[in-house]
């Protein structure tokens, strides 16, 4: 494998992109992926080079997955196909590099959720500096046709200079563009980042205990944290989740976290970015994301702190959680305030 893929590397411009095949080794507690040895991955590419995307098959010691391009290209030819294009990005200030550490907050939006990117500002998502780690947010958005709503993404880009946008439309399948287009933006313009928290904008996030969490589970650069899906079974008949048996024809899909919320080290973006290249774009984002982790020698470190799912309220809870998914933004922005001045040591 090693000398096959020494052999790619040598061909000129795009030759290390050329994979069909990903081998996939599954053992408990580990998964080592052979799309390209760690210690020997091929240059990535620079910008605006053509995609070179095609079929796969990868195999994580369980089930072999073909993907088949042409099948994806035939029910979502429109994911396989677009170029990310910049319609808002952010201010010049969040490309500096700076003292202390990035642990940036990627927040999927909608145009219309005005409210909830408010309620977010004032509480989780305001800069802060966190032990070695400075925290700033940024909005993924994509675009609508409704004029109004459009017009306060680019009243909120002015005032705040937080909004990443790309100029395709908002969709559930289109999710799978906001994660292919922010590696790639990730890979391009913030080099520097340490880590990633990747969430949504209806929860509560906790950035102390998110730092704190770093400090006692990073070690690897290759590792992503969230909570685990495991071989979750393939959904037919519902509507939003539904994939065809000619475009999936297994009955699980691979590993992979949960798109609540979840945490990349800055390590892990490239591999990811060079995968992403590579691929079919899969309809669902974060089944997406577990197709890429496993063609790009990524293992996972599960963490039943992350909430995805919902937490009954109370306060000492929230104050150890690290993400509680489905908060609106009036309820986000009063509990946030008790968390705060909760006293809940020794509190479960």
């Amino acid at each position: 494998m090693k000398l096959r893929l020494r052999t790619q590397l040598r061909l000129p411009l795009y030759g290390f992109l050329i994979f069909s095949v990903s081998l996939i080794i599954w053992d408990p507690g580990t998964m080592k992926h052979f799309l390209y040895p760690r210690d020997s991955a091929p240059e990535l590419p620079p910008a605006g080079l053509p995609i070179a995307r095609g079929s796969a098959t990868l195999y994580d010691g369980h089930f072999t997955f073909r993907l088949n391009l042409s099948q994806f290209q035939w029910e979502f030819p429109h994911l396989q196909s677009y170029r990310c294009s910049l319609a808002l990005g952010p201010r010049g200030a969040l490309y500096k590099e700076m003292p202390e550490k990035l642990l940036l907050l990627a927040i999927k939006s909608h145009p219309g959720s005005g409210a909830r990117r408010a309620a977010l500002r004032q509480t989780w998502a305001s800069e802060r500096l966190i032990g070695s780690y400075r925290v700033k947010h940024l909005f993924l958005l994509a675009t609508t046709p409704v004029r109004g709503q459009m017009e306060l993404v680019r009243r909120e880009s002015q005032e705040f200079g937080d909004i990443l946008q790309w100029d395709f439309t908002e969709g559930h399948h289109n999710l799978s563009l906001k994660e292919r287009c922010f590696l790639e933006w990730l890979h391009l313009r913030l080099p520097h980042v340490a880590f990633v928290f990747k969430g949504d904008d209806d929860e509560f996030m906790n950035p102390q205990g998110l730092v704190g969490y770093i400090s006692q589970h990073s070690s690897s650069p290759h590792t992503l944290h969230g909570a685990l899906q495991r071989h979750s079974v393939v959904l037919r008949r519902h509507i939003k989740y539904k994939v065809s048996w000619a475009l999936f024809p297994n009955s699980k899909y691979p590993f992979f976290l949960s798109g609540g919320g979840f945490l990349i080290p800055g390590g892990a973006v490239g591999p990811l970015y060079v995968a992403a290249q590579t691929l079919p774009v899969f309809p669902l984002d974060d089944v997406y994301l577990g197709f890429l982790a496993l063609a790009a020698n990524l293992t996972y470190r599960h963490e039943p702190r992350f909430y995805v799912f919902g937490l009954k309220y109370n306060a000492c809870r929230y104050q150890r959680a690290l993400v509680v998914h489905r908060v609106g933004p009036d309820t986000l922005v009063r509990i946030w305030a008790e968390v705060q001045r909760a006293t809940c040591q020794g509190e479960r």
